[in-house]
């Protein structure tokens, strides 16, 4: 007999893993701290990978309801100079294996695949205990207790269940990307649409720099990237929009108004996200009944793989589970194998995209990268 599998976090990882359970015909329950699915934002694009992210929605069984959600031209690339100089620029010809859904909607499509009742909402944690033989009670702040005979951690940067096999705890990168949007951008902003083009840019110089993406509906979605220390962040007061707005405007004295109206022409206020690592190579000793996805397990630097490995990671493991029937532990092995090598040179990776885009040779740096994957270098 197969154990039941609980899952903290109603993420994609934790999703795509409910998913592949259910496939197989094996138990879950997903306990989410938010109310309901729409409870808030849930970010922007996603170019999801053919090794990883495809991969995973072919194993979940979804991958033709994933193609009907690809953003027609957002695979398309630019790099500009501060005042606007297109420095290179890849278009979207439609071949290549990194097309851009929005994240909401690929969430949407995983959630509508489970059967009612799966995800519990409103649930959210606040502590754990173990209790003996591989089970943990987790402990609700609505007063509730369920007892779990696999748990799996798919709750994030900071989560509640990595204390279980980790000691191991977030820290600041030193960057912060600063989150804007403007709405009607075609109508409104055309020379901003028009920097941007149909996919993504990056405007880059050494310790700073923007990125935006066109997503439908003629919205960019944009990050203001800035290499600073911490203190020099919590300075700022986010909850004045139009203070937030001058001052992190002002690192960008200078460039071409088309670039800095993401940032002081903003239709929503800045959001600033500190950007946090787990150590590069982070792992853990076996823990019965017990192990973690997605950035729980190895949290990185944005560098376009945090979704894809997420959702391969609730993949593998929940192939693992289905191939081990009535033995957990030798399923949690096997995934946590090819999880840990797979995790740490991702990591690398992302931290190396880290340093191309905000290094002392940026923008340059993440050219010649684009230029080498374009060519077969990578």
């Amino acid at each position: 007999m197969t154990t039941p599998v609980t899952i903290v976090g109603a993420g994609l990882g934790g999703l795509v893993l409910a998913r592949v359970l259910h496939c197989h015909g094996i138990p879950a329950t997903v306990y989410e701290a938010e109310s309901s699915a729409g409870a808030r934002a849930q970010g922007g694009m996603l170019d999801i990978h053919e090794g990883d992210g495809q991969r995973a929605l072919k194993i979940a069984g979804l991958h033709d309801q994933f193609r009907a959600l690809i953003h027609p031209g957002g695979q398309a690339s630019r790099a500009l100079d501060p005042q606007g100089a297109v420095l290179f620029a890849q278009p979207d010809d439609g071949t290549g294996g990194r097309p851009e859904v929005l994240r909401g909607e690929l969430r949407r499509i995983l959630i509508d695949s489970l059967p009612a009742g799966t995800i519990q909402w409103g649930r959210k944690l606040t502590g754990i205990a173990a209790r003996g033989g591989g089970r943990h009670a987790l402990t609700f702040t609505d007063g509730s207790t369920v007892t779990a005979d696999l748990l799996v951690g798919a709750d994030g940067a900071w989560s509640k269940v990595r204390p279980l096999l980790s000691e191991a705890k977030p820290t600041y990168v030193g960057t912060t990307f600063v989150e804007t949007y403007l709405h009607d951008a075609d109508t409104r902003h055309p020379a901003t649409a028009e920097a941007v083009g149909g996919g993504a840019l990056f405007a880059l110089t050494p310790g700073k720099g923007i990125i935006a993406h066109r997503e439908p509906r003629s919205i960019l979605h944009a990050y203001i990237a800035l290499k600073r220390p911490l203190e020099w962040i919590s300075a700022i007061d986010f909850s004045d929009a139009a203070a937030a707005r001058a001052r992190i405007a002002a690192e960008f004295d200078g460039w071409t108004p088309a670039l800095t109206a993401l940032i002081t022409d903003g239709d929503s206020p800045p959001v600033p996200r500190l950007l946090h690592t787990l150590p590069t190579g982070h792992r853990w000793p076996r823990v019965p009944g017990v192990t973690l996805l997605g950035d729980a397990a190895h949290l990185a630097p944005p560098a376009g793989d945090g979704a894809n490995l997420a959702m391969l990671d609730g993949a593998e493991l929940g192939t693992a589970i289905a191939a081990h029937p009535g033995d957990a532990e030798a399923a949690l092995a096997a995934y946590e194998a090819a999880l840990f090598p797979r995790s740490a040179a991702a990591a690398v990776g992302a931290h190396h995209i880290l340093d191309l885009c905000l290094g002392d040779n940026a923008p340059f740096g993440l050219i010649d990268f684009f230029t080498g994957a374009l060519s077969g270098g990578r």
